[in-house]
């Protein structure tokens, strides 16, 4: 079945009016004269780090993901990464199981289910921010067991942990992305690592910039100062009020602009409002949209993308900036080329949003998801 849409394109670098023919691809984009005024056509986002939503959580298994990926779909997600938590060595491997049934099969109503982001247990146990206390060390074995199953896209790793450096060469030649959180490294330790990867052809993130990983100093610039300055490194960005300052954001934009790129970092409560849950065995209290474990820590976010873009609009950055950072940043740090703009040929990943930047329509790979009522 072919569709038209008809409203504000946002292009890279520009907006404007515009229509879009599709079925499973994106046919024809073509510029018009007029066009609804406060209707815009962005390509579908794309999270490359959540744990959960509507309940569901990929340490729960295939049904835990299925669950987040249609809650996050109607939120204008149209691809993601189910990302896990550090657990014990059996429960991680359960989950990476579950990802690969759902990215096999699919999700009905959901979005499309790349593979899975593996954050932990190669982290230091000393920058857990609220992941349970399993780190361990990168060995061969565990790398090879977790290769072996052909379903991590991206993965998290602490340089300073035993066995990173050759645990991130094994991932690049698996086109795995390589993420640096959850450290205590210094800067130099975090540079030579980002080169050393890139010089093996690899991709390049900043786990949750700013977050589990220190702030920056002068004389002490740490894991953050050197992602900002490293042009290769994309940047992820948690950006829902309470884990990065409004000013830190604008320095990571300002810094990496076409390498900022929107997460949410979500657990299994978001879209499910100011309640009790839980992430990781642990329990959670969701209280004025903020989640925190029962020490105060910050414990992942109940964010949506869609609420994402509207806070950085809000926060002076132009909607065609914005949505880049919520789907072509994050496809071009997977590597991914067959979605994340308007372009013709592509994957027909739609997400149509108002002029208050609220969800009005999803398609994934032109399938209907939400429908204005």
């Amino acid at each position: 079945m072919t569709r038209t849409l008809r409203g504000q394109l946002v292009l890279p670098g520009e907006v404007r009016p515009g229509e879009v023919l599709f079925g499973p691809t994106l046919e024809k984009v073509t510029p018009t004269d007029h066009a609804p005024p406060g209707l815009f056509i962005l390509p579908g986002f794309v999270d490359t780090h959540v744990h959960g939503g509507g309940g569901g959580d990929t340490m729960d298994g295939a049904p835990g993901v299925r669950t987040l990926a249609q809650m996050h779909a109607r939120h204008g997600t149209t691809s993601l990464l189910p990302t896990t938590m550090t657990a014990p060595w059996p429960q991680v491997l359960t989950a990476l199981h579950g990802v690969r049934e759902v990215m096999m099969d699919g999700v009905h109503g959901g979005a499309d289910v790349l593979g899975a982001h593996l954050e932990g247990p190669f982290i230091s146990p000393q920058r857990l921010g609220a992941q349970p206390p399993y780190a361990v060390n990168a060995t061969p074995e565990l790398v090879r067991e977790v290769l072996a199953l052909g379903v991590v896209r991206a993965v998290t790793l602490a340089p300073e942990v035993r066995g990173a450096p050759d645990a991130a060469r094994a991932f690049v030649e698996a086109d795995v992305r390589v993420g640096v959180g959850h450290t205590r490294a210094d800067a130099e330790t975090v540079t030579a690592f980002l080169d050393a990867v890139h010089a093996e052809g690899g991709r390049t993130c900043a786990t949750h910039l700013f977050n589990a990983m220190g702030g920056i100093e002068g004389r002490v610039p740490g894991p953050a100062g050197s992602l900002l300055a490293d042009p290769r490194a994309f940047l992820e960005i948690i950006l829902d009020g309470f884990h990065v300052h409004p000013t830190s954001f604008r320095l990571a934009w300002a810094a990496g602009r076409d390498r900022v790129m929107l997460v949410t970092d979500a657990m299994r409560a978001a879209g499910q409002g100011d309640r009790d849950s839980e992430l990781g065995g642990q329990v959670v209290m969701v209280r004025g949209g903020r989640a925190t474990l029962e020490d105060g820590t910050l414990a992942g976010s109940v964010l949506t993308m869609d609420a994402a873009v509207r806070r950085a609009v809000q926060g002076g950055v132009p909607l065609h900036s914005a949505s880049w950072m919520a789907s072509g940043a994050p496809a071009r740090s997977l590597g991914l080329v067959d979605r994340g703009t308007l372009t013709p040929g592509l994957r027909a990943d739609l997400t149509v949003l108002d002029a208050e930047m609220n969800v009005l329509q999803v398609f994934v790979a032109g399938q209907p998801v939400l429908e204005e009522a």
